[in-house]
């Protein structure tokens, strides 16, 4: 959910009402202002680890080597967003989603603090799920005492795999004994509610170890799994590994071919590109395939394309975002979009909290946009498509005015014969045998109106 635009867009200039779409649908007046029909949900930043991963792009600082009054400028700059975006959220919020970084590498007394001040600043309905991210050897009962007092009630732990070996190779902190010390703590504590996260396409896995981490994961019975592929970020550590191994490998080859792969990693850093000690493609697909089938076995319905859950454990937050809801993001690099005007925080946590304590946004200079029509359809058919429900056809239309299946009538058309995409009641859905290349299928609707 980043933004590199640098102009706000006047969505009545953009589009005009009135516009025709096709022959056969108009957009209706109001259909791009109307009040969002969900409040806020709240997504808290924690831009801090105690090592970054070798595979990981998001913006964080390591505590192994920071500055110590760096979390102390955090808290004080987030202080001061809380009480300027609260206004922003004056009802209950629905829910609450602390992620990172690692929140549960602060130390006790800054856990405490911040959630505090959220109790402080924000008011969460009495059912709201409320959840906080961490990773095995930063979890202690003292902290999850403290994360229970303040009702947190959903805990997703960053457990990748237990192997060692596969941890070591992709810079996790941690082992897998640590990873399963964390749960039994966290059942200990009360929490019913417990997600792990797997991955899978991990250098030098095969099948065997991805579906021996997968059967640990079950014998824990956690409420929740998330599955992702491994992707290789430009940028990081193991990009970097990879690209050198790559060019050691094609030393003897033709300066043709070296750009090729150049070109590839830069462009396309993602598990597609191939080399000897990573899992090629046709290989995570049948490591995706396989645990599709083994946890809707276990009682794991596939809601959303990398992740599963007993029924009524879908994780809220996400559903949120993945059906086009609004959201507050506050913290360093923290994305918000309300009333589909989306903007990003900045992400150097100094810049932040001086922005803030001298009165100043903390928005980035090209860190806001005013969503067009055509952006906020193609992104809730993006993200609705990858729901096992699919995108609700009344919704759309209520919500923007015109009939999905008038909008996107050629892509629909095209994929019709390779049973691609199916309408089930009131909702278009796309099979599930295409989620492991449903990017691909899904970037057509960009464009399209």
């Amino acid at each position: 959910m980043m933004m590199n635009r640098d102009t706000t867009i006047d969505i009545d200039a953009t589009i005009n009402v009135g516009t025709k779409l096709d022959e056969d649908t108009t957009i209706c007046r109001g259909a791009m202002h109307r009040a969002p029909t969900r409040l806020p949900s709240l997504y808290i930043h924690v831009p801090f680890c105690v090592r970054k991963c070798d595979y990981c792009a998001f913006y964080s600082h390591s505590l192994v080597n920071s500055p110590k009054d760096l979390i102390v400028l955090y808290l004080e700059g987030l202080e001061v967003e809380m009480t300027k975006r609260c206004e922003g959220a004056p009802q209950e919020v629905t829910s609450l989603f602390i992620g990172g970084g690692t929140p549960t590498a602060l130390q006790d007394m800054d856990l405490e603090r911040l959630m505090a001040m959220i109790q402080r600043h924000f008011r969460l309905k009495p059912s709201a799920e409320r959840t906080i991210e961490g990773n095995p050897g930063t979890i202690t009962a003292a902290k999850l005492a403290i994360l229970r007092r303040f009702g947190i009630n959903r805990f997703s732990l960053g457990v990748q795999a237990f192997d060692d070996k596969l941890l070591s190779a992709v810079g996790r902190m941690h082992t897998a004994q640590e990873a399963r010390e964390a749960i039994k703590r966290l059942r200990t504590a009360g929490f019913d509610n417990l997600n792990l996260d797997l991955m899978f396409g991990l250098p030098t896995q095969d099948m065997a170890m991805w579906q021996a981490s997968v059967e640990v994961a079950l014998s824990y019975s956690p409420e929740h799994l998330s599955l992702y592929g491994l992707m290789l970020e430009e940028g990081t550590p193991l990009y970097k590994r990879y690209k050198e191994g790559l060019n050691d490998q094609i030393d003897q080859t033709d300066r043709t071919e070296k750009v090729k792969i150049d070109s590839q990693l830069r462009c396309d850093p993602i598990t597609t590109i191939q080399g000897d000690w990573l899992p090629d493609d046709d290989l995570q697909a049948e490591m995706q395939e396989w645990a599709v089938l083994r946890l809707k076995r276990a009682g794991y319905s596939q809601y959303e394309t990398s992740n599963f859950a007993r029924a009524g454990y879908e994780c809220q937050h996400n559903l949120g975002y993945w059906r086009g809801e609004d959201y507050l993001g506050l913290g360093p690099g923290g994305v918000s979009c309300l009333n589909r005007v989306r903007w990003k925080n900045v992400e150097e946590v100094r810049t932040y909290q001086s922005h803030l304590q001298n009165g100043q946004n903390p928005v980035e200079e090209a860190g806001q946009e005013s969503l067009t029509l055509r952006e906020c359809m193609a992104e809730r058919m993006i993200l609705g498509l990858r729901l096992q429900e699919g995108v609700n056809i009344i919704s759309f239309r209520n919500d923007f005015g015109v009939d999905l299946r008038d909008i996107y009538r050629d892509v629909l058309e095209r994929y019709r014969h390779k049973d691609v995409f199916a309408f089930q009641g009131d909702y278009l859905r796309l099979n599930p045998k295409f989620s492991f290349v449903a990017n691909s299928i899904l970037q057509e609707f960009v464009g399209l109106v």
